[in-house]
């Protein structure tokens, strides 16, 4: 107990004696009986209160031994049981939880894992996808600062995420190998890129990588069929020395509409898996030619910047044209970018009322901007100031990732307070001076069918190069400059009702849907009902499934889908407002398009983490190992734990008791 408490305890015997005596002593000539107990009673109670405030505590040393841990993390994909290997994997598990041994040596922990890490609860076999760094990094999260030994049971045979036999831990991981470790001859597609739109009477690139296993010279017929028919074909040769290959080319898009393609590479004669050998893609063929016409007084980095972010996308042409110096007509085009305007671009504002891009900067006329009245004024100095970008993952008129917004160099405008008269989404915030302000940086107007967005600085150029040295790659910026360009030339009314989804799935994988409903003043309506309705287009069997809300957007997912095609309604409840689409289950399984246990990477991933590699079959050497490893050990702690000396309840009750004994005997000798 520590001296201070001491302290206040004797303070507190004091201060009931004095008020206890003072009550029933002081300047009384003759002491009775009654009085004598009454004040007996008056100091107990007013000490026990006085304790019951102070609650003294005394402190507990405790000495804590800390075992080390194991975690067991088993692969629970699908890849498991196309191997047969889910006895083996239960009988594995059996052995280590039932050894006495070990758990007296350490905390064992089970998980399992396919696409991310789960507490041991059933093993089922029947996960779409294996993601092995993942479930090691989430371990080691797990068990941060705490001595860490870890099993992991699988085939070594990862589809998705980072490669895992890379991974810096200071934790020993001890793998054990399920599958088949026998090399086979094998040839299969490892990836497939193909846009996921394109346009009608255009082309759009298709690439495959096919990888060879063997130890022969082969040639085979790589082949791309649309509706039976094919498409596209490539003799390919392969061997040894050379056993991949990367095909490119381009196919026509004549046909409107979702189209499914099939892409195969002839098998072996003595192939073991030939799921591998085929997969399929979905492209969307759009019926649209997009032309884009920049306006400008002046000449800027800018317009070369943003006609380039344009015409990335084959199907949209930019023109530049620099008013008093150029003529065109403005029926010609879907699609205007007004740069800078002063009063000379009048007579245009006359003609085109909307679907615009208006960009600002040093040399750009507000007054006259604000006599437009576009729902947007400012009231500016001849001055101009720097404005960074803060992203608003709230905005929603049309999807935009954030593409590192932030870190982009700033834009120049001039100095001023903006007004905003009409109902505005803004999708980028100025930040001026390191000071994040409410004030529109990138905004979007609409005024019934008619909608424009305001870019309020110049400079965009110095954007997409910044973009180019992040990524090494112009797309990321390219692609926000078509959304806006995709937004402002579609004549689709603005809907309160969007949703995304793939095309295509491959067989037993997670089908996902993403659905983002807004309210009629176009705000995020968090309290919406939505439902999915799926229905088998031969079976007609049906499916019906909430959405879930997830921050900004509802999000569902639906497993154990049959190969075939699907249509879907997404609907919202008490509204007459739904959305319709389709798409296809494929009988491709990613998780059967290994022929054996990929041996070469568990090893690499037990040396890089100074464990060792062990086979089924070795699971008693693997404990013993574990057993006679002498960094794993026991840990003696010595923790201090404060325990009240007193429970509250029965003092309180006590000082009750006290109290109403003392008012009774008062009340009967008549001293109140």
């Amino acid at each position: 107990m520590r001296s201070i408490t001491l302290f206040y305890i004797v303070l507190a015997i004091i201060l009931s004696l004095l008020v206890a005596y003072y009550q029933y002593f002081h300047r009384v000539k003759k002491t009775s009986k009654i009085a004598v107990i009454l004040f007996v009673l008056r100091f107990f109670s007013l000490f026990l209160l006085g304790v019951l405030l102070i609650n003294p505590t005394i402190d507990i040393l405790q000495v804590v031994y800390k075992k080390p841990s194991l975690a067991v993390l088993i692969d629970n994909s699908s890849s498991t049981k196309f191997f047969k290997e889910e006895r083996k994997v239960v009988a594995l598990f059996d052995a280590i939880k039932n050894n006495e041994d070990l758990q007296d040596k350490f905390d064992i922990s089970a998980f399992t894992f396919g696409e991310k890490l789960l507490t041991l609860d059933s093993l089922t076999f029947n996960e779409p996808a294996t993601n092995i760094a993942k479930a090691i990094v989430s371990t080691e999260e797990l068990y941060n600062d705490e001595k860490l030994a870890t099993i992991l049971i699988s085939d070594g045979n990862q589809t998705s995420g980072h490669d895992y036999d890379f991974i810096n831990t200071e934790n020993k991981i001890f793998p054990v190998v399920l599958g088949d470790t026998t090399k086979y001859q094998d040839i299969q597609i490892t990836r497939l890129n193909a846009n996921k739109y394109s346009y009608i009477k255009n082309k759009f690139p298709v690439e495959a990588m096919i990888l060879y296993e063997g130890n022969e010279n082969i040639a085979k017929q790589f082949v791309i069929s649309h509706k039976g028919k094919k498409v596209y074909s490539e003799k390919i040769i392969l061997s040894p020395d050379a056993p991949s290959k990367t095909i490119t080319t381009y196919l026509d898009s004549d046909q409107k509409g979702v189209q499914y393609y099939h892409a195969y590479v002839e098998r072996l004669s003595n192939e073991k898996n030939r799921k591998n050998n085929r997969k399929s893609f979905a492209i969307e063929v759009m019926d649209e030619q997009t032309k884009v016409v920049i306006v400008s007084t002046i000449l800027h980095p800018d317009l070369g910047a943003i006609k380039k972010a344009i015409e990335s996308n084959q199907q949209r042409s930019a023109t530049i044209k620099i008013i008093g110096k150029d003529t065109f007509e403005f029926k010609d085009y879907q699609f205007y970018i007004f740069y800078q305007p002063d009063n000379r671009f009048r007579d245009l504002f006359n003609k085109v009322t909307s679907n615009f891009l208006l960009i600002t900067g040093g040399k750009t006329d507000w007054n006259f901007i604000n006599s437009l009245k576009l729902g947007l004024s400012k009231e500016v100095i001849q001055q101009t100031e720097n404005y960074e970008a803060i992203y608003d993952p709230n905005f929603l008129t049309f999807t935009q990732k954030n593409i590192g917004f932030e870190s982009f160099p700033p834009l120049v405008d001039k100095f001023g307070t903006l007004q905003l008269t009409a109902d505005t989404q803004v999708l980028l915030y100025q930040k001026m001076a390191g000071f994040s302000t409410d004030q529109p940086l990138l905004c979007t107007i609409e005024k019934g069918e008619d909608k424009y967005m305001f870019l309020l600085g110049e400079g965009i150029w110095k954007w997409r190069a910044a973009n180019y040295i992040e990524e090494a790659s112009f797309e990321k910026f390219d692609d926000f400059i078509g959304n806006i360009t995709q937004y402002l030339t579609s004549t689709v009314k603005r809907e309160r009702l969007r949703v995304e989804a793939k095309k295509l799935y491959p067989a037993n994988a997670a089908i996902t849907f993403t659905a983002y409903y807004v309210d009629k003043n176009y705000r995020f309506d968090k309290r919406a009902s939505l439902q999915l309705k799926i229905t088998n287009t031969v079976t007609k069997e049906v499916q019906t499934v909430p959405f879930s809300l997830m921050n900004t957007s509802y999000q569902v997912s639906v497993e154990g889908l049959v190969g075939g095609d699907y249509r879907y309604e997404v609907s919202v409840e008490n509204q007459n407002i739904k959305k319709y689409g389709a798409f296809k289950v494929t009988n491709y399984q990613i998780e059967e398009q290994f022929v054996n246990a990929n041996i070469a990477k568990l090893k690499k991933l037990a040396q890089q983490s100074k464990g060792k590699l062990y086979h089924t079959h070795q699971i008693d050497k693997l404990i013993d190992a574990l057993l006679n490893d002498t960094s794993y050990f026991t840990t003696q702690k010595t923790q201090t734990h404060h325990k009240t000396l007193l429970d509250w309840r029965w003092v309180l009750w006590t000082i009750l008791a006290l109290f109403s004994l003392e008012w009774f005997i008062r009340k009967y000798y008549g001293k109140m």
